[in-house]
């Protein structure tokens, strides 16, 4: 008897039907990254205020910390950085303690999907580690002002954590929490720009 095969595959609001295990640029649209990164919320929901911390926003902000530390960084590199999580759009956004636990598994399908997406866009399929790990460093930045500003961490907690940030480099940048619609938006609309500035 033939055991009944599992569905991977998701349908898009774009009507593209990605498949999980075979991921293809062609299935890839920004504005299905954008809506569901848009409604995917950072520390499993466990903010403050009347809307939930988007991988949307986090993934903006990511971007002009990127850019603040890397002044010369190149368009691509800067697009690289606002894409960093955009796998979530699809499997979410799992905290740490949580990837741990679920183990290789879930690395291996985030690397399918972030190469797809990076082929689509017009990225190098594997991000190289020095910029890797500039990325790391301004999504460790946000997430300290995130913890500190709506999730409820000390500073001295945020700090051992994730490091004390130069606070000069971040005095007028604060956590918004705003419609998903406007952040979706704006998400987009970033990175149509930086489209149009690759060379």
């Amino acid at each position: 008897m033939a055991t009944k095969q599992t569905r991977a595959w998701q349908r898009m609001l774009s009507g593209r039907r990605l498949d999980l295990l075979d991921p293809t640029p062609v299935d890839i649209e920004i504005e299905d990254i954008a809506h569901g990164l848009a409604f995917v919320a950072r520390w499993n929901g466990q903010t403050k205020g009347d809307f939930a911390y988007s991988v949307a926003e986090h993934s903006l902000l990511v971007e002009e910390i990127f850019g603040r530390l890397n002044p010369k960084a190149r368009t691509s590199e800067r697009l690289t950085a606002l894409l960093h999580d955009a796998p979530e759009y699809v499997i979410g956004d799992m905290i740490s303690p949580v990837k741990a636990a679920v183990g290789p598994d879930y690395e291996e399908l985030d690397k399918r999907l972030t190469a797809a997406i990076h082929i689509r866009f017009g990225l190098p399929a594997t991000v190289p580690v020095r910029l890797k790990k500039q990325i790391k460093k301004a999504d460790r930045i946000s997430a300290w002002m995130e913890a500190v500003e709506i999730a409820g961490f000390t500073r001295e907690e945020a700090d051992k954590l994730f490091g004390a940030p130069d606070l000069d480099l971040i005095s007028d940048l604060h956590i918004r929490l705003r419609p998903p619609v406007d952040t979706r938006n704006d998400f987009t609309a970033r990175h149509a720009a930086l489209l149009r500035d690759m060379p």
